[in-house]
């Protein structure tokens, strides 16, 4: 074998390093959940598809098909995140709900762009009324608010704006919990430098990054706007998503769980981050067992994904890959390990805090 080229490799760019693990560790494969799983946050619609919504194409080409993955994998129910509003709420609900009854719950969404109007707050909580009527079984806020949705003089809604708590409330009077995804990654807010962890993944997704402070809030103000919501609207049944929107600072997620029993967590799209901190987030579940959702947040959702999810919640494997299939891992080049939860917790966190909070 020749010298290597040192020269050159100590200015190998970082995108061109691929490399492959060498730890021999053990590898657990967990087929099917310890009870039928509740996937409480999914998305099945059009919205998140390539096109002009809503005419863009439809996330699963073949329910059955995915019915029959859910089946192999012991998933009960998988919520599709997607309804929207007006007409597109009856088509997920035809196609879905309707179609399988029992394997599908819709949730709606708002046109928060609506609430600057003069009457937006009567507008909105009418769309909220009617979604329910086409079958919408909850509202999935997204983190629009706070970051995107302007008011009539041009500054940002925030998600505390009473506005926005009084249609928040009036969900709760109806009955519809709600799922809410406030700001984004800890990384998303801070300097666009050698120091930001999520480079990479910025770098591919520049309209993901929210550092400008001319522009945007600070994380902290906006996870303590998504904590005023909460404690706002006692009547309203909360899921934080991705663990609480804090992921990387568990420590704020407990302070909300600990002061408002109606709000609780899914585990959606942050086993990156939880499995960085397992034996932290272990810890949070057992504190917090009545208030931690199973969701993957997996589009389209595969066998080989739900059951990564279960190796994360029950197993006590090492250093494994987050993100199958990827050279480099879509949110950092680290790997997790499992969370190796009590099995009396599993059936909560699975399912039944689902079926509670959900109004399964």
């Amino acid at each position: 074998m020749s010298e290597p080229d040192w020269d050159t490799l100590r200015r190998l760019p970082l995108t061109d390093w691929r490399p492959r693990q060498q730890l021999r560790a053990p590898e657990t494969v967990v087929e099917r959940p310890a009870v039928p799983a509740v996937d409480v946050h999914n998305h099945l619609g059009r919205w998140l598809t390539p096109g002009n919504w809503p005419a863009s194409p439809w996330m699963i080409e073949d329910p059955g098909a995915l019915v029959a993955t859910m089946d192999a994998c012991g998933v009960a129910t998988v919520v599709n995140l997607d309804g929207m509003w007006g007409d597109e709420v009856t088509a997920n609900v035809k196609r879905y709900d309707a179609a399988y009854a029992g394997r599908f719950v819709t949730f709606c969404q708002l046109d928060w762009a609506r609430i600057a109007e003069p009457d937006g707050v009567e507008v909105l909580k009418r769309s909220l009324a009617e979604s329910r009527e086409r079958g919408a079984r909850g509202l999935k806020v997204w983190k629009e608010l706070g970051l995107r949705v302007t008011d009539v003089d041009g500054s940002l809604v925030s998600p505390d704006d009473p506005r926005v708590v009084e249609v928040i409330a009036y969900a709760g009077d109806l009955g519809l919990p709600v799922l809410i995804h406030t700001a984004d990654p800890v990384a998303f807010f801070t300097p666009l430098d050698a120091h930001n962890e999520r480079l990479e993944e910025l770098a591919l997704h520049r309209d993901w990054w929210f550092g400008d402070r001319d522009r945007f809030p600070t994380f902290d103000a906006l996870l303590d706007a998504h904590a005023a919501l909460v404690l706002a609207c006692p009547q309203t049944r909360f899921v934080g998503a991705h663990a609480g929107c804090a992921a990387e600072d568990l420590d704020r997620v407990e302070r909300l769980l600990a002061a408002a029993p109606h709000y609780a967590i899914d585990v959606a799209g942050r086993m990156a981050e939880l499995g960085r901190q397992p034996r932290r987030f272990a810890r949070l579940v057992r504190d917090h067992p009545d208030q931690v959702l199973f969701g993957t947040d997996i589009y389209p959702a595969t066998a080989e994904q739900f059951r990564l999810h279960y190796r994360f919640l029950e197993t006590a494997d090492e250093s494994f890959g987050y993100d199958p299939g990827r050279d480099v891992p879509s949110q950092g080049r680290w790997t997790v390990s499992g969370l190796a939860l009590d099995a009396d917790l599993l059936p909560a966190v699975y399912r039944d805090n689902a079926l509670r909070f959900l109004g399964l």
